[in-house]
């Protein structure tokens, strides 16, 4: 089977972290959302992987990822530009799967319990497509199944005013060719102006091919808005996160529960550091500085003299003197933060990159 990894979309919900990169690539617990998914297609047995690039910043992606070597991986790139829509996004990818069976990955979903056993299900049979379910509370943000009395699938809708179910579809698909490639040929564009994936799939239910689906049972997450970002960070930090220390740690500094301090992190005296909490390659946490849980700090970043707690830092900030609490943010890459004055404490950011806040 082979991958295909969608790394489009414009991520507006997500501005102003993604007016200069792909939300695909915003690290959470100490990786790219995308590379945790990619991490779930090479553990689920799948090697050659296609992405699909965006129109914003794509050879960030490429320069990420390269050959996907490192990551036991054989990537190739396939550029759609514009976003056209999700069934857009698959077709690109109709020459790289040949007559393969393929799934399709949504580069900014995070699956905790993997899609391992959906591989193995889907290879094992010989249904056209399937999809994964997952009961939300607001099935209206997503394409939700429909079922008839029987509990059978009769068909999908985008983003329904009112959903005909609670079951929404989660970013992963599985297809056989040439079914869904004649699918998306045979649809038009929405009042979106975008080919819809559930428009291609009902195409497949309305010609009679085999629809299976099945549910994910644990914790899934689209990482469209700072508050999905902060979520995920939490959750694979819990669940993810082992104490590893690799870098360098002053005798006076205080490291509590699972920290995971990587290779040239330097952690200094007087600084606390309590986990669930990663620190990154390179990143000096100088003194006077608290960092609580749930926080995910960068490579090559600078902090001193701040408190900072259930946070995403990206890679190359700096943070000093603030001397006050900095709580539930998201700091973009290469954002300074520093103050300048005196100002009240519990601060909130969501700063997006090359940000300069002096406060």
């Amino acid at each position: 089977m082979k991958g295909v990894l969608l790394h489009g979309g414009h991520g507006t919900r997500l501005r102003p972290l993604t007016h200069t990169g792909p939300k695909q690539l915003i690290k959470v617990a100490g990786k790219p959302v995308s590379q945790w998914c990619l991490e779930d297609l090479r553990n689920s047995g799948v090697r050659d992987v296609a992405i699909i690039l965006g129109d914003i910043a794509p050879l960030r992606v490429v320069e990420y990822y390269g050959d996907g070597g490192w990551l036991g991986l054989n990537i190739t790139y396939i550029y759609q530009g514009y976003p056209h829509g999700l069934a857009h996004a698959v077709y690109c990818a109709r020459e790289f799967v040949e007559d393969e069976p393929f799934v399709v990955y949504l580069g900014d979903n995070i699956i905790f319990e993997g899609i391992k056993r959906f591989v193995e299900k889907f290879e094992d049979s010989d249904a056209a497509a399937q999809i994964l379910l997952a009961k939300v509370p607001n099935p209206q943000r997503f394409g939700v199944a429909k079922f008839d009395k029987e509990g059978r699938l009769i068909g999908l809708v985008e983003k329904p005013k009112v959903p005909p179910s609670p079951y929404a579809l989660v970013g992963v698909y599985f297809f056989r060719p040439p079914y869904i490639f004649k699918a998306v040929e045979s649809i038009k564009p929405s009042w979106r102006k975008e080919l819809e994936i559930t428009d291609a799939i009902q195409r497949l239910i309305d010609w009679g091919l085999r629809v299976d689906y099945d549910f994910i049972t644990g914790w899934w997450k689209d990482t469209g808005t700072p508050e999905d970002i902060l979520e995920a960070n939490r959750i694979l930090l819990d669940g993810r996160i082992s104490k590893v220390i690799k870098g360098r740690v002053s005798e006076n500094a205080v490291i509590e529960g699972r920290v995971y301090i990587d290779e040239g992190a330097v952690i200094k005296d007087d600084v606390v550091v309590r986990g669930p909490t990663y620190i990154g390659k390179n990143t000096v946490i100088d003194s006077e500085t608290y960092i609580g849980p749930y926080t995910s700090v960068g490579d090559n970043c600078y902090i001193r003299n701040v408190e900072l707690e259930d946070s995403v830092v990206m890679d190359n900030v700096t943070i000093k003197d603030v001397n006050a609490r900095i709580v539930s943010s998201i700091i973009g890459a290469h954002a300074v933060i520093e103050r300048k004055k005196a100002y009240p404490s519990g601060i909130k950011f969501v700063i997006g990159e090359r940000a300069k806040v002096f406060i």
